[in-house]
């Protein structure tokens, strides 16, 4: 990788993680002032994450308020800057309760079961298969745009 390949693929990371922090912000339906304070930064950075213009923010602190947020992240970079990305993995906090459908509940409680019951290479497997599936879901959207 060359390095404006580099900071391509950082400036990707920043931009996916500043947008579960925004789609987090939004589901708490909070005002800018109160996340700020939630999250323990000023108003101005939650301003600049909320408007995805993180260009001058670290990875390092978009990840800090990632955790704060209590959102469980998976970072996922590849050959390329286009195949870089952060999802979402384990429950979200806050998560929309009453929103779930019972046959949502039911499909999340068996994969939890059925993950209790892997090996942590079966484990590592699973999601190396899920990480391939979803870069190849990321190359199809972005080809159909």
């Amino acid at each position: 990788m060359t390095t404006s390949e580099d900071t391509a693929t950082v400036q990707a990371l920043r931009g996916d993680v500043a947008l579960q922090i925004s789609r987090f912000l939004a589901r708490r339906g909070l005002s800018q002032a109160a996340a700020a304070k939630l999250l323990r930064i000023p108003q101005p950075t939650l301003s600049k994450i909320a408007n995805g213009r993180v260009a001058e923010l670290s990875l390092e602190l978009l990840i800090r308020i990632a955790v704060r947020a209590g959102l469980q992240l998976v970072l996922q970079i590849g050959a390329v800057p286009e195949e870089a990305g952060a999802f979402l993995t384990g429950p979200m906090p806050d998560a929309r309760q009453g929103m779930r459908s019972r046959l949502a509940e039911d499909a999340r409680d068996e994969l939890v079961a059925t993950a209790r019951e892997m090996t942590p290479e079966q484990r590592l497997h699973a999601h190396l298969k899920h990480s391939e599936l979803v870069t190849a879901l990321q190359r199809a959207g972005r080809r159909s745009s």
